[in-house]
């Protein structure tokens, strides 16, 4: 079948790519729809599509299109092979015909599962060398993590981390059954070439999380291919570090013997995983992810232009962090740090320590890793499990000098899970 396109093969690819649809396997973007549609269109029709066909048809250039000159067809092409690639390595793997588009070539088939892949059936993990990484990443914050705790078992208050850990909301998160995932809230890179102009940068684009964001806006922008790389780059907030250092000895000594604290980036966290473990997020509002809509859907905040400022609906005040402005030296600077606890999808937990910046980041966690400042909080916040609380800190540089707690009310009654409202947020 792969030699050439059978008789029966055209519907057969229609059918296929009727299914692929349904399943939005291809994701957002209008342009690897539009060139899927396209190719499986001409597949169904028996043609075979030249480069330049292809290049009119689904991103409008005109009879002058040169492809020595302009590689945004092949570009395009190889983004939907490993997009197809990944759906079959993935939710599509047990499928036993699929659609494939040969290398070298601008025309669709479909073919059947490979031998090799029906005997083995192996879990097979799209860019290994992304998962390696990955895990590295996580074994060096288990290591670090794992210091920090024999550090404070060694050198700190052991009934002093007893009353942390049995204060909430650690008592309901650590003493529940689902296992315990540590969220940090990254950053996703990506670079830019510019060749002619010897260009050659990192670049942060808020509306760009993930490799595959940047597939989907470089399909949607094809003009932009081949300035534009992944190069599996994430950061985090210093504030993460430090806000760690406080957090990690309360997480250790309250959890079960045996539990092991697992680690992960918040651009890697799914919805499956929201609904199997405890959560505990660490990092800036701005990098909540996929906790951001349940965050505020159930909060008495609400994001304002910028994850610098929240909005109190219900007081109407404003708290604007003056830690995102440029250096100003040794002046004092206002952030905010914000904290929640919720009940999760599954009934499991969710713990939120997150700051406008890394100020608020550090006093939030500071908090939460203090025995009196965890009563208080229990307090204000009428003694349920589910609560929030803004927190004000002062600081030079990234340096907390002190904080107050501000706010501290329950949760709303509404589920964050089953009627979110109608939520909006800045790019930034």
């Amino acid at each position: 079948m792969s030699g050439g396109i059978a008789e029966e093969e055209p519907g057969q690819i229609a059918e296929l790519a009727q299914r692929l649809r349904a399943r939005q396997a291809l994701g957002r973007s209008d342009g690897l729809n539009r060139l899927f549609d396209y190719l499986a269109e001409r597949a169904a029709e028996g043609a075979r599509p030249k480069e330049f066909e292809v290049a009119a048809a689904v991103f409008g250039r005109t009879s002058a299109f040169d492809g020595s000159q302009d590689a945004s067809v092949r570009v395009a092409v190889h983004r939907l092979r490993r997009k197809l690639d990944d759906f079959y390595a993935g939710p599509g793997r047990d499928e036993p015909i699929r659609l494939t588009i040969p290398k070298g070539e601008y025309r669709m088939v479909a073919e059947p599962r490979p031998e090799v892949e029906i005997a083995a059936a192996p879990a097979v993990a799209a860019r290994p060398w992304r998962t390696y990484a990955i895990a590295a990443i996580a074994l060096i914050a288990l290591l670090n993590l794992a210091a920090w705790a024999a550090f404070w078992t060694t050198h700190g208050t052991e009934r002093a981390l007893a009353r942390a850990e049995n204060a909430a909301p650690w008592r309901q998160l650590l003493h529940a059954e689902p296992p315990t995932l540590l969220v940090l809230g990254d950053y996703y890179i990506f670079g830019e070439i510019d060749e002619p102009a010897g260009v050659d940068r990192l670049i942060r684009q808020y509306s760009i999380n993930s490799a595959a964001d940047l597939d989907d806006w470089l399909m949607d922008n094809p003009k932009a291919m081949g300035r534009y790389r992944d190069l599996d780059l994430y950061y985090l907030p210093v504030g993460a570090a430090f806000a760690l250092r406080s957090v990690v000895p309360v997480i250790s000594h309250g959890l079960s013997h045996g539990q092991t604290l697992h680690v992960i980036m918040a651009s890697d966290l799914t919805p499956e995983m929201l609904k199997r473990n405890n959560i505990i997020y660490l990092g800036y509002l701005s990098g909540l992810g996929v906790l951001r809509d349940p965050v505020f859907a159930g909060s008495r905040f609400s994001v304002g232009e910028t994850y610098d400022e929240l909005q109190d609906n219900v007081s109407h005040r404003r708290f604007v962090s003056q830690g995102g402005g440029p250096s100003q030296g040794d002046v004092n600077r206002r952030d905010y740090g914000y904290v929640a606890a919720f009940k999760g999808p599954s009934g499991n937990r969710i713990v939120i320590i997150a700051g406008a910046r890394d100020t608020g980041l550090q006093e939030a966690a500071d908090a939460m890793a203090n025995p009196d400042a965890l009563k208080a909080l229990a307090k204000s916040a009428g003694g349920g499990s589910d609560f929030e609380a803004l927190y004000e800190a002062e600081g030079i540089g990234r340096s907390s000098l002190g904080g107050k707690l501000i706010v501290a009310a329950p949760r709303s009654a509404v589920d964050p899970w089953t009627s979110q409202r109608n939520l909006s947020f800045p790019q930034g």
